[in-house]
């Protein structure tokens, strides 16, 4: 995984230029990423998604799709917050200005995510069975049903961040 600060920064999870992908550890193996016998893989079908974030069908759960750009993104799970490092001169600038950013942010339309549990990010050409050898971050998400939003800010001059926020719902 990328740091981009001192020890004890955050972890950011990047790919090799396609979308990340936030997949349930309990579906893990039906990822087939880019190792597919189908003539649309599991990858292209990650990168068929339109917009910032979309949900894609992973056995009988669903998987969270980061498209857009293929941004490094980590995840503050006190804001239950992903941010998407699209350019800043430093970690600590870009997370001032998102943490700044939140409460003005231009939100697109929630998606419904129901989670069963924790899930893995990580580059969606790699299969699931194998995320956990590669880079990857994993987020101990409570199972039930989330609303899920995204937006895109520019906080400063040379700051630009994707923010994806995670609220959980009542069941």
């Amino acid at each position: 995984m990328a740091r981009y600060a001192d020890p004890g920064a955050l972890e950011w999870v990047e790919s090799g230029g396609g979308p990340l992908i936030a997949v349930p550890e309990t579906v893990l193996p039906f990822w087939a990423g880019a190792d597919s016998e189908e003539l649309d893989t599991d990858y292209d079908r990650a990168c068929e998604v339109d917009g910032h974030i979309g949900l894609l069908p992973v056995g009988d759960s669903a998987a969270l799709v980061f498209g857009d750009e293929p941004a490094s993104t980590s995840f503050l799970a006190d804001r239950g917050l992903f941010v998407r490092w699209s350019a800043a001169n430093s970690e600590a600038e870009l997370l001032a200005g998102v943490f700044a950013a939140v409460g003005t942010a231009v939100w697109g339309s929630e998606v419904h995510w129901q989670v069963p549990g924790p899930v893995l990010l990580f580059d969606s050409a790699w299969p699931g069975g194998t995320a956990a050898g590669q880079e990857h971050l994993r987020i101990p998400l409570e199972p039930g049903p989330y609303a899920v939003r995204s937006a895109y800010v520019q906080p400063g001059p040379e700051t630009w961040a994707g923010l994806v926020q995670l609220r959980r719902l009542d069941h």
